[in-house]
C-alpha cells in the first residue's frame, strides 16, 4: 500500500508528459475529421444548405462533365446533314487593315504627328488651287458655260477641305500653357478660338458666291480664299523638319517664288492686251498660238529684263511696261538674294571643310612638311568628311543642353558600351556620364593606334573598321584582327604604377573609326560613384592576373612581406662591438663618458674636453701589403686605434688595438671582409 501510494504521488518525466499531449492533440483532430464528415454529409443531402459555417476547403480539379444521354434506338442510324464549308476569304492586306481599325485621335501634336503634316499638305494643295487659277480664270477665256459645273466642283471640293481643317483638326492640336503641355478638348478648342488664325479662317470662308446672282461666275469673288495663307507657311516648317535635307525645299520654294509672281505678270498682261484689244498694236498679245504660253514668255522677258520686246505705243502700254520694269528689277533681285541665301545655308558645311583644308595645306607648305605626311593629311580630311559630313562632332553637340547631348550619346554608342565587359555592373547613370564623354576618331590605314611600351591613357571602342594586333621584327606578322564592336585597352583606364603600359602593337587595317575614352575623364566621373569604382578596380586587378603564365600560379605562393626584414648589422660593426666587450665596460666607452662628466664639473682649471675621433694615415708599414695607403681611426685617449687596409685581391683587412692597462697584454681582433 505504501508502495503505491508512492507510485501516485511521484511526477511524471517529461517523456510522460509528451506522450499525454500528442494524445490529446490526436484525439483533437479525430473530432474534428468527424465533424467535417458530418457537415459534408448534410451538403449532399441538402445542396441549399449555406456554406458560411463550414471551413473553406482546398482547390480541387473540377468534375469532369456527365456524359451525353445516349440517343433513342430509332434515332442511331440518322445521319445529321453536314453543311457546305464556306470558301476561305483572302488575308486583308495591313495597310487596309491599319486604315480600318485606326481611330482618330482626340488631341494632336502640330510638331511630331504625321497625320497631321499630311492633311496640311491637302489644305495647302486647296489654297493653291485658289491662288494660282482664280487669276487664271479672271484673265484667261478658259472658264465657259460648257465647263462651269468642273470649275465650281473643284472649288467647293476645296472649300469643304477648308471646313474639316476649322473644325476636325484645328480645335484637336496641343499647345503648351506655363510649360505644359494641354490636351483637353475644351481646352484646345477656346485656345484655338482666340487665335489670329481662327479669325483668318473664318474670313476666308466668308460665302462672296451670292453675288454671282448679280455678276456670274466670277473668280475675283473668290479672293477671300486667299487669308488661309497661314496654313502655307505652317506647311513649310512642318515640311523643313521632316525633310533630311531641308535646303532642297527651300529652293524649290523659293523657285516658286519666282514662278509665281511671272505668273501674275502673264495674267496681267493678257487683261491689258484684252484690254487695247487683240492684236491692236504690235505691243499686244495677238491672239494666235497658246495665249497662256506666249504671255508667260512676254513676263520671262519683261521681269528678267532680257529685251527684244516691241516698243508700247499708247499711254497705257508704256505704263503698264515700266511698272512691269520696276517690279522686274525688284522682284528679280529679292529672288536672287534669297536664293543665294538659300544655298550658302546649303553648303555652310562644305565651305567651312575647304576653308580648314586649306588652312592646312598653306601651313604644311610653309613648314615644308614632307610630302607623304601632307597626302594623309588630305586623306585624312577627305574620309572624315564623306564619312561623318563634319570634322568634328563636338562642335555640332556643344550647342546642345546636357540632356539632349546625352539622348544622342545613348543612342548613338550606349549599344556599343553596354557591351563591354568591364563596365557591366556598374551604375546605368555613370555608364551614361561616360558616354559624353567618348570622342570619335579617324585612323588611316597603316596608323598604329597603340605601341608595346607606351603609357595608356585612353580605351577605344571600335565604331567601324577593323584594327590589327601586329608583332614580329618588322611589325608584320598579324596575331588577332579586332573587328567592329570590340573593345581593347580598357585595362589601361583602372591599372595603376607600371600596369598600365601597352603589352602589345595596334594598328589600323582600312579606314578606322573609333571611340576613345580618357583616363582622366573616366576619374572625374568615378568620384561620384565609389561603388562603380570599387567594382572596376576589382574586374581591373582580375583582368590583370588572368594573363599571368602558367608557371606563375602553379608555384608554391610566397608569403608578401608587408614590413621589410631588417638589414643585417655591417661585419666589420660586429668585430669592432666584439673588441669592446672583451676590453670591458670600464673599456674605452666607459673612459669617454667618464673624461666628459669631469670635464662638466665645475672648477677653475677644468680640463677640455676631449676632442672626437680622427682618421689619419698610419706610417707603419704591414707584412702583408705592400702599400702605406690605410685609414685609422682611434678615441681620444688612444685606447682602442681601428685600422683599415686595402689589399690587391679588392679585400680589406680590418685590424682593431686596444692599449693593455695595469699590465694586461695587448688584446687583438682581426677579420677580414
Amino acid at each position: 500500500m505504501l508502495l503505491f501510494l508512492s507510485c501516485r504521488t511521484r511526477p511524471l518525466s517529461a517523456a510522460s508528459v509528451g506522450s499525454v499531449v500528442v494524445q490529446d492533440r490526436l484525439y483533437e483532430l479525430v473530432r474534428l475529421f468527424k465533424g467535417r464528415t458530418e457537415r459534408q454529409k448534410e451538403r449532399l443531402v441538402d445542396p441549399d444548405e449555406s456554406e458560411g459555417e463550414s471551413p473553406s476547403a482546398s482547390p480541387t480539379k473540377a468534375a469532369p462533365a456527365p456524359p451525353p444521354p445516349p440517343p433513342p434506338p430509332g434515332e442511331e442510324k440518322k445521319k445529321v446533314p453536314r453543311l457546305p464549308q464556306l470558301p476561305k476569304l483572302p488575308l486583308m492586306p495591313d495597310w487596309l487593315r491599319a486604315v480600318i481599325e485606326y481611330r482618330f485621335p482626340s488631341s494632336i501634336d502640330p510638331y511630331t504627328d504625321l497625320i497631321y503634316v499630311i492633311w496640311l499638305f491637302f489644305v495647302v494643295a486647296a489654297w493653291n488651287w485658289n491662288v494660282w487659277l482664280i487669276p487664271v480664270r479672271w484673265a484667261f477665256p478658259y472658264q465657259t458655260p460648257e465647263n462651269i459645273h468642273l470649275w465650281l466642283l473643284m472649288d467647293y471640293s476645296c472649300d469643304l477641305i477648308y471646313i474639316l481643317d476649322i473644325l476636325v483638326f484645328q480645335p484637336r492640336l496641343q499647345f503648351v500653357r506655363g510649360g505644359d503641355i494641354v490636351c483637353d478638348k475644351k481646352d484646345m478648342r477656346e485656345n484655338y478660338m482666340t487665335t489670329e488664325r481662327f479669325k483668318m479662317d473664318i474670313i476666308s470662308l466668308f460665302p462672296m458666291e451670292i453675288f454671282y446672282y448679280f455678276t456670274g461666275v466670277n473668280s475675283l469673288l473668290r479672293f477671300p480664299r486667299l487669308l488661309k495663307y497661314m496654313v502655307f507657311f505652317e506647311f513649310n516648317d512642318r515640311m523643313e523638319a521632316v525633310m533630311k535635307k531641308a535646303y532642297i525645299y527651300r529652293v524649290i520654294r523659293t523657285s516658286t517664288y519666282l514662278l509665281y509672281s511671272l505668273h501674275i505678270n502673264a495674267c496681267l498682261f493678257y487683261w491689258g492686251s484684252d484690254y487695247e484689244g487683240l492684236g491692236s498694236t504690235k505691243w499686244v498679245y495677238n491672239g494666235k498660238g497658246n495665249a497662256y504660253i506666249r504671255c508667260y514668255y512676254f513676263a520671262v522677258k519683261t521681269l528678267i529684263t532680257i529685251g527684244g520686246l516691241p516698243d508700247p505705243t499708247t499711254v497705257f502700254e508704256i505704263c503698264f511696261q515700266l511698272i512691269n520694269y520696276f517690279v522686274g528689277v525688284f522682284a528679280f533681285s529679292i529672288m536672287i538674294g534669297q536664293m543665294r541665301d538659300v544655298v550658302g545655308a546649303a553648303t555652310a558645311g562644305e565651305n567651312y571643310y575647304r576653308a580648314c583644308m586649306d588652312s592646312t595645306i598653306k601651313y604644311m607648305n610653309s613648314y615644308n612638311i614632307p610630302r607623304e605626311v601632307q597626302n594623309r593629311i588630305k586623306t585624312w580630311y577627305d574620309y572624315t568628311w564623306k564619312s561623318q559630313g563634319m570634322l568634328d562632332e563636338q562642335e555640332l553637340l556643344v550647342q546642345l543642353p546636357a540632356k539632349m547631348r546625352l539622348d544622342i550619346a545613348v543612342d548613338v554608342n550606349y549599344a556599343i558600351v553596354s557591351k563591354v565587359a568591364l563596365f557591366q555592373g556598374c551604375d546605368r547613370q555613370m555608364v551614361f556620364d561616360m558616354l559624353t564623354r567618348l570622342k570619335s576618331v579617324v585612323y588611316l590605314p597603316g596608323d598604329f593606334v597603340c605601341k608595346k611600351g607606351e603609357i595608356g591613357r585612353e580605351m577605344y571602342i571600335i565604331k567601324q573598321g577593323e584594327v590589327q594586333v601586329v608583332g614580329g621584327p618588322d611589325l608584320q606578322t598579324v596575331f588577332v584582327t579586332i573587328k567592329a564592336g570590340s573593345v581593347f585597352g580598357e585595362i589601361s583606364l583602372l591599372a595603376g604604377g607600371g600596369g598600365n603600359r601597352r603589352t602589345a602593337n595596334v594598328k589600323a587595317h582600312g579606314f578606322a573609326n573609333l571611340f576613345i575614352l580618357d583616363k582622366k575623364d573616366l576619374a572625374e566621373i568615378l568620384v561620384h560613384y565609389p561603388e562603380s569604382q570599387k567594382l572596376l578596380r576589382k574586374k581591373a586587378k582580375t583582368m590583370l592576373t588572368k594573363d599571368k603564365k602558367p608557371d606563375e600560379k602553379s608555384g608554391v605562393k610566397e608569403g608578401v612581406e608587408i614590413i621589410p626584414p631588417r638589414p643585417d648589422t655591417p661585419k666589420m660593426f660586429k668585430a669592432a662591438l666584439k673588441v669592446t666587450e672583451q676590453a670591458g665596460m670600464e673599456g674605452t666607452f666607459a673612459k669617454l663618458q667618464k673624461t666628459y662628466r669631469a670635464s662638466e664639473a665645475p672648477s677653475s682649471g677644468s680640463p677640455v674636453p676631449p676632442p672626437p675621433p680622427v682618421h689619419r694615415r698610419s706610417p707603419i708599414p704591414h707584412a702583408l701589403v705592400q702599400d702605406d695607403d690605410d685609414t685609422v681611426s682611434e678615441t681620444a685617449d688612444s685606447s682602442v686605434i681601428i685600422r683599415m687596409t686595402p689589399r690587391k685581391e679588392g679585400e680589406e683587412l680590418l685590424t682593431v688595438e686596444v692599449k693593455p692597462e695595469d699590465g694586461e697584454e695587448e688584446k687583438k681582433k682581426t677579420g677580414e671582409e
